[in-house]
């Protein structure tokens, strides 16, 4: 499908959970759902999210892997790794800043989200994106979401590394990036631990 585009809204998530059966049904899954599904601020809120793999510019999934498992295609979808090839190691599962791909035990083999590839090939949307009942992943033209307030972006920033991907979240309208540091939500954390202790 050229022209289309993969877009997350977390905000627009309402947990109906459809995309997790659907994804089951693409035939590269093997029934196994592949989409990260999670509660935001989970103390707080029953707000859920709803991810797929991010298919990075630079994967780093595959600078780990040591056996050359994890490949890109011309058309910036990264793969899960080749059964042949993949040795378990489990060093994709650890490497990845979103936390995306899984070493499924029985296979022996790091399986993640391809886009459902066997679909978008031949011109089909992915599966989650044609269940999902708020647009919370939306797999249409840019001009389609162009029409939301909220502004796509493919750029985020884990600490001081920066990371491009073929997959857009939408963010607030004035930002550009969306940025994450595992060192903010230790301090607070540790403010809130603190306060309590106090």
């Amino acid at each position: 499908m050229y022209g289309y585009e993969f877009y997350i809204d977390p905000s627009r998530c309402i947990g109906c959970r459809s995309c997790l059966q659907a994804c089951e049904e693409c035939e590269t899954h093997r029934g196994k759902s592949m989409i990260h599904f999670d509660f935001i601020e989970r103390r707080e809120s029953i707000t859920s999210a709803a991810y797929v793999c991010w298919h990075c510019d630079e994967p780093t999934c595959a600078q780990v892997c040591p056996a050359d498992a994890i490949k890109k295609g011309e058309d910036g979808i990264v793969h899960s790794s080749m059964k042949p090839r993949c040795i378990a190691c489990s060093n994709c599962v650890l490497a990845c800043p979103f936390g995306i791909p899984k070493m499924m035990e029985p296979e022996q083999q790091m399986m993640k989200c391809d886009m459902c590839y066997d679909r978008t090939s031949v011109g089909k949307r992915p599966m989650c994106a044609t269940v999902c009942p708020s647009q919370a992943l939306a797999y249409v033209r840019p001009e389609d979401i162009a029409k939301r307030r909220e502004r796509p972006t493919n750029i985020f920033y884990f600490g001081e590394q920066k990371i491009t991907t073929k997959v857009f979240m939408m963010a607030p309208a004035e930002r550009d990036a969306i940025a994450l540091d595992v060192v903010d939500y230790m301090w607070e954390e540790q403010h809130e631990l603190a306060a309590t202790i106090e």
